[in-house]
């Protein structure tokens, strides 16, 4: 059983993700509150998984993830945004946040992302891709991007850009016409290539040598 604690300031959104969770027969919520108070729920109830509301008042997000990070076994954390809070986005990134997730994302496939952030994969919802990229400054200038690239086979390069638009590994297969396990070894190499960055940073990488734009035909 998957354990998830939500952490938000709004009631309502804490219920609605607490009623679409619970529908699932393999995910159990096992707290929820505002930022105050958050570290001792999610420490108490042994959370897998954390939703985490970028912006609240009094604790926000990033302040919370800090202190989840220093905790013995840390969950896997998925920050909750909405387009109007890029200024948190660089600083989640830092502390290791392993996804983003929009606040309307659809409930099934919230539920397959609690499901991916708990197999310890990184999700990043296409809604949230551009506030990312903008949010998040890698360090280097676009011409170290471009470098990094260099080093990927063309086949990566392609899975690279899909990657930076939001794709997910079954999505990837579909679009290129590769087996689901065949994209997954080709995102571990690339991962492992651009200097052992998640997901979420191989994005950044992606839109700053500007394969996102080319899409994966154009590379």
């Amino acid at each position: 059983m998957i354990r998830v604690a939500v952490v938000d300031d709004e009631p309502l959104v804490r219920t609605g993700l607490r009623v679409i969770l619970g529908s699932a027969p393999d995910i159990t919520v096992v707290a929820d509150c505002a930022g105050t108070g958050a570290v001792e729920a999610v420490r108490d109830g042994r959370a897998d998984v954390l939703l985490l509301d970028v912006r609240m008042p009094v604790v926000d997000g990033p302040a919370v993830l800090r202190q989840v990070a220093a905790l013995p076994k840390p969950p896997a954390v998925a920050m909750l945004t909405t387009f109007d809070a890029r200024e948190h986005v660089d600083e989640a990134l830092r502390l290791g946040a392993a996804g983003f997730l929009m606040k309307n994302t659809a409930p099934e496939q919230l539920v397959d992302a609690v499901r991916a952030l708990a197999a310890g994969r990184r999700v990043l919802a296409p809604e949230a891709v551009g506030q990312v990229i903008d949010g998040y400054l890698l360090s280097g200038r676009d011409e170290e991007a471009v470098r990094r690239v260099r080093a990927l086979t063309g086949r990566e390069r392609q899975v690279l850009a899909l990657v930076g638009a939001g794709l997910s590994n079954r999505a990837i297969a579909a679009r290129l016409h590769l087996a689901h396990g065949t994209v997954k070894d080709h995102v571990s190499a690339l991962l492992a290539k651009l200097g052992g960055l998640n997901r979420v940073q191989a994005a950044v990488v992606a839109d700053r040598a500007n394969l996102v734009d080319a899409g994966p035909e154009g590379r």
